[in-house]
């Protein structure tokens, strides 16, 4: 039996040690999801908090299907939405027929942007364009998905993560403080 498993074991039966094992085993990597949602590091650290109070209360539903670590990603961005509902932070921005003409050429430019500067701009983008852009881009959501999860058309999804794309783009051009080329 692998030692996470008698981790799992031990957390079923409530044991503290366990718990507080299973914790500092996943708290940085799920941190960091908590934090591309959240506002600030506060709000990321409660939604953490919350997230992993779930987590040990749901374990028994868990079935070993798929990994742990992916299952409890779930709960911490499920956490994260309920939070932003609750809140009443996340004002639909519904389709209006919203195009993009622009079409952006990066080339070499991504290599110098560090990953705290694009989180940063990440978080920077409105709660909306924030959930529809981490959802999909980065959690692998479909746009199905966010629809029913978030309450939103597909077209909106889809107009949000457009928006979102082209407002970092923008950032990282403000960022690097130069005009990108324009691909016709």
């Amino acid at each position: 039996m692998s030692k996470s498993n008698n981790i799992l074991k031990a957390c079923l039966r409530s044991d503290p040690r366990a718990q507080a094992r299973l914790y500092e085993m996943y708290a940085n990597r799920l941190y960091g999801i908590a934090l591309r949602y959240a506002n600030d590091e506060d709000e990321a650290k409660d939604i953490l908090q919350e997230g992993f109070i779930k987590i040990f209360e749901k374990l028994k539903q868990y079935r070993n299907k798929g990994s742990l670590e992916g299952w409890m990603r779930r709960i911490i961005i499920n956490t994260a939405l309920e939070r932003i509902r609750r809140e009443n932070r996340f004002m639909l921005v519904e389709e209006d027929g919203f195009i993009e003409h622009e079409q952006y050429r990066y080339e070499h430019i991504l290599e110098d942007l560090g990953e705290k500067d694009l989180l940063e701009m990440i978080q920077e983008l409105t709660p909306q364009y924030r959930m529809v852009f981490n959802l999909y881009a980065i959690e692998g959501y479909s746009h199905k998905e966010i629809s029913q999860k978030l309450n939103i058309s597909e077209g909106t999804s889809k107009s949000n993560l457009s928006r979102a794309r082209n407002l970092l783009k923008y950032k990282i051009e403000l960022y690097y403080n130069i005009k990108i080329s324009q691909v016709i």
